[in-house]
C-alpha cells in the first residue's frame, strides 16, 4: 500500500496514513512535527534516519525538495529508497529511487501537490496512487477522516501486489496547540500490528480515540442550566466525587468534582472552564439533558 501525507489548509494540521505488508511500519516510516512538517519513508530498505534529519532540515528553513536532495545525496542505497514530505506551509515533494522505478516487482512512484503527497511501491499500477489523491481532495471533514478515506480508496484499487495479510497500519496527525495537555502537538498516533485487516482495526481504534481524546464540535456542547447542574451534582455525589449541597449552581466545587470523575474515566481533556459540558461526559455519567 502507498503512504499518504496530507495537510489541512484551514487548520494547518498535518498527518500521515499508511498500511504495509511489513510488521510495525508505524514505528519506522512516518514522523511529523507540529509547525514544521510531515515526512514518511518507504523502499526495499527503509532508512528510518531520514525522518529526524528531514524534520530538522525543514525546521532550519529548507524546502521539501531541498531536504530530499540532502537526504538522498550521500545515501549509497538511495536508488532503493522512497521519501515524501509536506511542509508546514503546504509545500511538498516526493522521491522514488531509480532501482525501484525500474523494478519489475510491481509499480513504484508517487505524486504531490499543495498539501499532499502519495507514493508507494510494489503496487498494481499508478491508479492506486491516483485514487488516493483524488479521494483525499474531495473528502470533507477533519484531516484524519480524509487520510483514512484515501487509505480505503487505495485498498479498493488493489493496493499491494502481494496477497495475504496487511500486517500493519498507522495514522499520525499533529498540529500546533494539540496533544494531551496541549503541549506536544501530537493529536493522533495510532498503530496496528500483525492484523489481517489492519486498516479496519485502525478505523476501530480511531473511533475509541475520538471518543476519549479529541475535542468536541463546539456546536455539540451542552449548556449547564439549573436542572443539568442539579443532575450533575446528584450523580457526582453518588460517585463519591461531590460532597456539597444539591443547589443547581454549577459552582467551582461542582466543576472540581467533575474534573475528578473525568480523570478516572480518561476524559480529563473534556472538562471545560465555562458553563458548558461535552456530551461524552454526560454519556459517561449516564445523564440525559432535557
Amino acid at each position: 500500500m502507498p503512504v499518504i501525507i496530507g495537510r489541512d489548509a484551514e487548520t494547518g494540521d498535518m498527518g500521515i496514513a499508511l498500511s504495509r505488508k511489513f510488521l510495525a511500519i508505524g514505528a519506522l516510516a512516518p514522523a511529523a512535527r507540529a509547525g514544521v512538517g510531515a515526512i514518511a519513508t518507504l523502499g526495499h530498505r527503509i532508512n528510518a534516519g531520514y525522518r529526524a534529519r528531514g524534520l530538522d532540515l525543514l525546521a532550519s528553513g529548507r524546502t521539501p525538495k531541498e531536504v530530499i536532495g540532502l537526504l538522498t545525496r550521500d545515501d549509497p542505497l538511495a536508488s532503493v529508497r522512497q521519501v515524501g514530505i509536506v511542509a508546514a506551509n503546504g509545500d511538498a515533494d516526493v522521491y522514488t529511487g531509480t532501482a525501484l522505478e525500474s523494478s519489475k516487482d510491481g509499480w513504484a512512484g508517487g505524486g504531490f501537490g499543495p498539501n499532499l503527497v502519495v507514493f508507494g511501491h510494489r503496487l498494481r499500477d499508478e491508479h492506486t496512487v491516483i485514487a488516493m489523491a483524488e479521494t483525499f481532495q474531495r473528502t470533507r471533514g477533519r484531516l484524519w477522516v480524509r487520510l483514512l478515506a484515501a487509505l480505503d480508496a487505495g485498498m479498493d484499487r488493489g493496493g499491494d501486489i502481494r496477497e495475504g495479510r496487511q500486517h500493519s497500519a498507522a495514522l499520525l496527525v499533529v498540529g500546533e496547540g494539540h496533544g494531551r495537555g496541549r503541549s506536544e502537538g501530537r493529536l493522533i498516533d495510532l498503530r496496528v500490528d500483525d492484523e489481517h485487516r489492519a486498516v479496519d482495526q485502525l478505523h476501530r481504534l480511531l473511533k475509541i480515540h475520538e471518543r476519549l481524546f479529541l475535542p468536541p464540535d463546539p456546536a455539540d456542547l451542552v449548556p449547564i442550566d439549573t436542572d443539568l447542574a442539579r443532575a450533575l451534582q446528584a450523580k457526582l455525589a453518588f460517585e463519591g466525587d461531590y460532597d456539597g449541597s444539591i443547589t443547581g449552581v454549577y459552582s467551582a466545587a461542582t466543576r472540581a468534582a467533575l474534573e475528578k470523575f473525568a480523570a478516572r474515566a480518561n476524559l480529563e481533556e473534556h472538562v471545560r472552564s465555562d458553563a458548558r459540558i461535552d456530551p461524552r461526559l454526560l454519556e459517561r455519567l449516564e445523564i440525559r439533558p432535557r
